[in-house]
């Protein structure tokens, strides 16, 4: 079939010559997918596709005249009139023999006021356009979520770390009162910047290999505790326990995010049920805005005997900010805290909320082969990692011990290269780290720093950087800088997580240290990448 000469914009706006309209018309209908017939106005069908004539099948002959209404079972054709009256879409089945289920929706042809268009898609084709553009939404709001989670973490470092730089000195009880306050609020909009990026798949994880089984069982007291007397908490184990590959705190605040939600569906008391399973999965399954591929998983379903969630609400329920809990303080930010922590693990995760009968959540994580292993050295508690997702109000902030003194060293001792491109975070990091008793060489780009080694300043010790820079970032300045010097520690720092940063940073030898971070975590990381 020859191309139209008149692009379907053109033709709905009346812009196609007025003697071709017809005949070009008749070859976009021809040309378009799914199936599309033009109406007249009276519902009458004036042309159609060859798709739309598949759709309906050798039982269903269309002709020239066929009222839109007879394209359905006879059950339903007052419904789809009423319907397409009303400039809704509507969900029916063809009354050809294939009876296949289908969504029809009917717009208007502007220019053109007898005639309309008439689009009829089968309902699986329907519903995979409108999860593709909650996809594209949800990853647009990802994006955005990330930029702004980077910007106020720099916001919240300097913040928190003037705060921490003025208790260090003593300050008289109202002073220090007041700082600790300003701490609190830092430390609470870390626990959102943290939401955003768990949201975003941006955040910092550290996964290892864990026993499901045991995760889900040493949150168990835990949860009874928090659940209160009301609610009748089980756990079920399947066994033989399954493995999987995922940061076990954030595991834990997937569990508690789920389990507190589901406690506030039953404010009269009720049930919640956790159970651990397994599942293999041969055909790439839809699971909402998403598909579970084929593979091996292990399952983790937390199910509640609440009111539900209705169904007009259950496809928004992991968007960013969408709360029905706005007058309580919800933020919108809690399951989609737990999509994203999924989503960012490897795993998937899907709603189930029958009418009357509670709420089903259903997780599947990538089953894993090798040995559970040790969980490494607990990580000094700071505004980064204080508060949880789901309660981000944390609790009073001690007074910050200034870091102890670093080894004693030789007045020649080579500096530490401490690159930053925001000021406040470089004279607060370069004061905690000269307080600790490290020299320090500073510059506010990776250019500056190449060109103060340029000028004759002595090799850096170490190289502690902020990732994301105008010019050339934290991680070009580590590889240009261990071409020169093969062996030198590095330190970076970032709002972003090692993936969304496109590297494996611990096989390059490379620590990272997340953003907003306390001065005396700074000094602690990076004595830990030092030689001893």
């Amino acid at each position: 079939m020859a191309e139209p000469r008149w692009g379907f914009e053109a033709l709905l706006r009346g812009r196609a010559p007025r003697g071709e309209v017809e005949p070009a018309l008749r070859a976009v209908i021809e040309a378009a997918s799914p199936g599309l017939a033009l109406l007249d106005a009276a519902g009458r069908l004036l042309a159609w596709n060859a798709e739309l004539a598949r759709l309906c099948g050798p039982t269903l002959p269309l002709r020239e005249g066929m009222d839109q209404a007879m394209l359905v079972t006879p059950s339903l054709r007052e419904g789809l009139k009423a319907a397409l009256d009303a400039g809704r879409k509507a969900d029916a089945v063809l009354s050809g023999a294939g009876a296949q289920q289908v969504r029809i929706e009917r717009c208007p042809l502007p220019g053109r006021p007898a005639a309309s268009l008439l689009r009829v898609a089968p309902l699986a084709q329907a519903e995979h356009a409108a999860q593709n553009a909650s996809a594209a939404r949800l990853q647009a709001v990802g994006a955005l979520a990330g930029g702004i989670a980077h910007d106020f973490n720099n916001l919240l470092s300097a913040i928190s770390g003037s705060a921490e730089a003025a208790l260090a000195r003593d300050p008289d009880a109202t002073t220090a009162a007041d700082l600790r306050q300003v701490m609190e609020s830092a430390t609470r909009g870390a626990g959102l910047v943290r939401q955003l990026l768990a949201f975003a798949r941006q955040q910092a994880l550290h996964p290892r290999v864990v026993a499901l089984n045991g995760a889900v069982d040493a949150m168990a007291g835990l949860l009874r505790r928090l659940l209160g007397s009301r609610v009748r908490l089980t756990v079920k184990l399947d066994e033989p326990g399954r493995r999987v590959r995922i940061d076990p705190t954030q595991l834990d605040q997937v569990i508690m995010n789920l389990a507190l939600n589901a406690r506030d569906a039953m404010p009269g008391g009720g049930a919640l049920h956790i159970a651990t399973g397994h599942a293999v999965v041969l055909q790439p399954q839809p699971l909402g805005q998403d598909q579970l591929p084929p593979g091996r998983y292990a399952t983790l379903e937390v199910a509640d005997t609440g009111g539900g969630i209705p169904a007009e609400i259950l496809p928004r329920i992991f968007d960013p900010f969408f709360t029905t809990k706005r007058e309580q303080g919800g933020s919108g930010l809690g399951l989609s805290t737990v999509h994203g922590i999924v989503r960012q693990s490897g795993g998937f995760i899907a709603a189930e909320s029958p009418p009357g009968q509670g709420t089903l959540f259903r997780i599947w994580i990538p089953r894993h082969d090798g040995p559970v292993e040790t969980p490494p050295a607990p990580m000094p508690l700071s505004a980064s990692a204080s508060a949880s997702a789901s309660a981000p109000v944390p609790a009073p902030v001690p007074a910050p011990q200034p870091p102890a003194l670093a080894p004693p060293h030789a007045a020649e001792d080579p500096p530490i290269l401490l690159v930053e491109d925001e000021p406040p975070l470089l004279r607060l990091a370069a004061r905690a780290l000269r307080g600790a008793g490290y020299a320090v060489l500073t510059a506010s780009s990776a250019e500056d720093a190449l060109e103060l080694l340029d000028a004759g300043a002595p090799a850096p010790r170490a190289l502690v950087s902020d990732v994301v820079m105008p010019g050339l970032d934290g991680l070009g300045l580590a590889a240009a800088l261990r071409a020169r010097y093969p062996a030198l520690p590095v330190l970076l720092v970032s709002g972003y997580a090692e993936a969304a940063l496109g590297r494996d940073l611990a096989a390059e030898g490379i620590r990272l240290l997340p953003k907003p971070y306390g001065l005396a975590d700074l000094v602690t990381e990076l004595r830990s990448i030092l030689p001893a």
